[in-house]
């Protein structure tokens, strides 16, 4: 048992980037990054005993963490909104032009719906299209027609915002 358990601390320690970026664009009011790191965390330390390996470590953990934070979000629909009464996690130093630039690309991201938003997280991580094909279940062709749609609506978006 410990052994299984150093693994899957090693595994936890490896993807943990991955899991923050996740959650990261899944975070609501209603659902903190914390909480949702945590939910991510607890479904794979369910899981991790039925991973019989059969794709990628890192398709696996990207496959529960995505599913988890969705299956989070549905649940939330049902709560009342909490509202922050502070604004210190939007603030970025406005000279920092790269911290701009990214908030101002994670609110375009938060504007998509859930699958779009998995496929440019993992587009943005250089998976290439079979990986991600794999991780969300679409086809390869479907996984880069859908880009191609997700980049314009994106470009699209933010000439709106200008």
């Amino acid at each position: 048992m410990e052994s299984n358990e150093q693994e899957f601390i090693g595994m936890i320690r490896e993807y943990e980037r991955v899991i923050y970026k996740v959650c990261y664009l899944y975070t609501t009011p209603n659902a903190s990054l914390e909480d949702l790191y945590q939910e991510v965390i607890l479904n794979l330390w369910r899981a991790y005993p039925n991973f019989r390996q059969e794709c990628k470590r890192s398709t696996w953990v990207y496959r529960i963490a995505l599913n988890t934070c969705i299956s989070f979000l549905r649940k939330e629909k049902n709560m009342p909104e909490i509202v922050a009464l502070t604004l210190e996690a939007d603030r970025v130093e406005e000279n920092d032009e790269t911290q701009v630039m990214l908030r101002q690309l994670y609110q375009l991201i938060n504007r998509l719906g859930q699958l779009e938003k998995s496929i440019i997280l993992l587009y943005l991580e250089e998976k290439s299209y079979e990986e991600i094909a794999e991780i969300t279940g679409l086809t390869v062709t479907n996984v880069a027609t859908r880009l191609s749609r997700i980049k314009e609506k994106m470009r699209k978006m933010k000439k709106e915002d200008c």
